[in-house]
């Protein structure tokens, strides 16, 4: 598989390009790390089957105009991307296959399994979703977390979002809420909270150590080799 790595002076990149080895035909960082190209432009045109992004989420644009002028698939790692850049992600996967998801963990996609199934059981218990990361992480709430409430959201499409809690006002009925946590070195943490009054059932998974989502990436890419063009995820893999 001859992969590109945008990203790759980061910790996600370097982790990946250590999985993939002599696969990597390209690395693009953008202070140039141990040689790496600084845009994509650099790179020329390389004959890449793969584009994976572990950069940020506003260098989507780059990340997939790059894949299409080659002709290759991308896998899209980074999360807080905004509608317009989504949108884009929407417009690429009609011209290649474009893997995109909040959280590369398997155990991730089964987390939002399990979630959505008991929040159908209990159709009137309050919902919060909880997640920590690492002081360093600039988006909340995260993208798995958004990943948990939209898994509850097919069994309750009348809930709305509560990002945070302050000042005064009763929980709403249909809200779920979400709170971010950001402590030390956490890799990622993430609790879903289902309480009918009288019982409690809490989900939770947690991301022991970071190559757990980069071989998580390295699988989405695999998995998207042969693919028609469309928008993958997780989902698609656990099927």
């Amino acid at each position: 598989m001859v992969t590109v790595i945008c990203g790759a002076g980061g910790a996600m990149g370097t982790l990946l390009c250590d999985l993939l080895k002599d696969e990597v035909a390209g690395r693009v960082s953008i202070d140039g790390h141990n040689g790496a190209a600084k845009t994509f432009a650099e790179l020329g045109s390389l004959p890449a089957e793969m584009v994976i992004d572990f950069s940020h989420h506003t260098a989507v644009k780059d990340v997939l105009d790059y894949a299409k002028s080659v002709g290759a698939a991308a896998v899209i790692g980074t999360t807080g991307h905004s509608l317009e850049e989504k949108a884009r992600i929407q417009e690429a996967a009609k011209e290649i296959p474009v893997f995109y998801s909040g959280n590369m963990s398997l155990g991730i996609a089964v987390l939002c399994r399990l979630a959505k199934e008991a929040a159908g059981y209990f159709p009137d218990a309050d919902i919060e979703i909880v997640e920590t990361h690492h002081n360093r992480k600039v988006d909340a709430p995260s993208g798995t977390a958004m990943m948990l409430y939209n898994a509850i959201r097919e069994v309750r499409p009348e809930a709305k979002a509560h990002c945070g809690r302050s000042g005064e006002g009763k929980r709403e009925k249909n809200e779920i809420g979400i709170s971010s946590l950001r402590l030390g070195s956490v890799v990622g943490i993430h609790e879903v909270h289902i309480h009918t009054g009288t019982q409690c059932l809490t989900l939770r998974h947690e991301v022991v150590t970071r190559a757990m989502l980069a071989e998580g990436a390295v699988d989405a890419a695999r998995f998207l080799l042969g693919k028609a063009p469309g928008l993958y995820n997780m989902e698609d893999m656990l099927h």
